[in-house]
């Protein structure tokens, strides 16, 4: 995990940075490592800039490739490329990629889409990290698979910043009490808060999302139970991860952006009752 750092409101010099969410379709396909190569180094290039502007150290901020719907070849491709770590959806394809890519050691996995408690034992097999813990009975449920496989977890709790009924995530009023639930489980090491933006152009909308999870999570640092640390914010995807780098972010979520637009308009990812989310 990247090193604690203390993160402040961005400066007046970054407020007019925009998404870059109409640019779905735009995004070069990666089919080479040299692909690959060159699509990482383009988002890195833009998270170092977008540092430098904020007065943040890059090295503060993790990128999260994530590999969603993308077929082993490719996730092998961006391994020769430098990655070491996905981000995926859905734990039955996460778990698959795993089996199939189980020579690769040093390769680490994380689900980042919502879990039913009956995929929990997946989760607890293969993953070093879950991003969207927002209930206590997905908690119970990995507790008690991790606890048999003799393992721990680090885990975000996800927050529901946009008030979408079409999102998953807790309501920013009920994460200090769920916080407070969180020390039972002592396979569960919880590293901080998650959140989805909503999915618009306007960057003050998406803005606004971020900076409610960085003032919420300053809020509950206050108060935060022994062990629950809060040093992370996962929050940001290859159409807003900047603006998310600006109010905070640890981590970023990037998809498209390095692996290549996908067919599909964005809308067809975005959370529903059965759906995860699109990075």
């Amino acid at each position: 995990m990247n090193t604690p750092t203390t993160t402040s409101a961005p400066t007046s010099a970054a407020l007019d940075t925009q998404t870059q969410h109409d640019q779905h379709g735009h995004w070069p396909q990666a089919e080479s490592v040299d692909d690959f190569r060159h699509n990482l180094a383009a988002v890195q290039a833009r998270i170092q800039a977008c540092c430098q502007r904020v007065g943040r150290d890059p090295a503060s901020v993790r990128l999260l490739p994530v590999s969603k719907t993308k077929p082993e070849a490719n996730l092998r491709l961006a391994y020769a490329a430098g990655c070491r770590q996905f981000g995926e959806n859905k734990p039955q394809e996460a778990y698959r990629k795993w089996e199939e890519m189980a020579d690769l050691t040093d390769l680490r996995w994380s689900v980042i889409g919502h879990l039913q408690t009956n995929k929990a034992k997946l989760v607890a097999r293969f993953a070093s990290e879950f991003q969207a813990l927002d209930s206590l009975r997905v908690a119970d449920a990995l507790e008690r698979r991790l606890q048999a496989e003799g393992r721990g977890l680090d885990v975000f709790v996800q927050v529901n910043t946009s008030g979408e009924a079409s999102k998953y995530g807790l309501p920013p009023e009920e994460v200090s009490a769920f916080l407070q639930q969180l020390p039972a489980f002592s396979a569960l090491r919880v590293r901080g808060l998650m959140t989805l933006a909503v999915l618009s152009a306007e960057a003050p909308r998406v803005r606004s999302c971020f900076t409610l999870l960085r003032e919420l999570r300053e809020r509950l640092r206050q108060d935060a139970p022994e062990g629950i640390a809060l040093d992370e914010l996962s929050m940001g995807m290859s159409g807003d991860y900047e603006i998310a780098i600006e109010e905070g972010a640890t981590v970023v979520r990037v998809g498209q952006a390095i692996f290549g637009a996908r067919a599909t308009p964005d809308a067809y990812y975005w959370p529903s009752a059965e759906q995860g989310e699109v990075r």
